[in-house]
């Protein structure tokens, strides 16, 4: 397989990382063992196939803070309500593997996420799709679809403070645009349960109005651009 040609500006930051964590590896923090280091690293990330590290340019300590602080309090509260299920509840505790499709498919942002949530107790991260961005979440104490649809929504609200602290300028677009409109990116839960229709098979009497009623309440939440009279297939996207 080829290998994507990236800038080697582009790579340097993650050079440097590896040259870092050869030193930390021997514990031996000299110039000859960083030189060793980097220039393995160069070997590493220029030779081999690897997703391209590629950096947006933007940091914002501010929002970094946020996120340290709120990551803070979600690990403190999460250990207190691991043990309360652990001695109240016990093996009667229903868990649930929930999909988050996330905002960005920058690689950067997805791994950041991935593992802010799998290091809060009680939440692991089973699997990651990359083609569309989405983990896969094991969570503890999930009795309802209302409790999977909170944990999917504080992973997002997750994925967006990384976003604001280090996201490329598009994902910080796309987050704020949210917060203009009041609303999560994505489908709610009520699109997501409402099933496709073919365009040969029209639905008819209350269904065409359940319908038109769903996206009639879609539109009121993103304002601009009229109503779709008739859903889009899956089979029509791929083809």
């Amino acid at each position: 397989m080829k290998r994507p040609k990236t800038p080697l500006k582009l790579e340097l930051p993650l050079i440097a990382f590896l040259g870092f964590f050869w030193m930390a590896i021997w514990q031996d923090f000299t110039l000859g063992t960083l030189i060793i280091g980097v220039v393995y690293a160069t070997i590493i990330v220029r030779v081999f196939y690897l997703p391209p590290l590629r950096g947006s340019g933007r940091l914002n300590p501010l929002w970094g803070l946020v996120f340290t602080v709120r990551f803070l309090m979600k690990m403190v509260a999460a250990s207190f309500q691991v043990s309360w299920i652990a001695i109240v509840v016990g093996p009667r505790v229903k868990n649930s593997i929930i999909s988050v499709q996330l905002r960005s498919h920058d690689d950067l942002i997805v791994t950041l996420t991935g593992h802010a949530l799998a290091l809060v107790p009680g939440s692991l991260v089973l699997d990651v799709d990359r083609t569309t961005a989405t983990l896969y979440l094991h969570a503890l104490d999930v009795n309802s679809d209302e409790d999977a649809e909170k944990i999917r929504q504080d992973a997002l609200k997750t994925e967006a403070l990384l976003i604001l602290t280090c996201g490329n300028r598009s994902d910080v677009a796309v987050v704020k645009a949210e917060k203009r409109l009041g609303r999560m990116s994505g489908f709610s839960k009520t699109e997501r349960d409402t099933p496709f229709i073919h365009r040969g098979d029209a639905p008819r009497g209350a269904d065409r109005d359940a319908e038109r009623s769903t996206w009639d309440s879609a539109a009121t939440r993103t304002p601009g651009g009229p109503v779709p009279s008739e859903r889009t297939t899956i089979e029509e996207v791929e083809h």
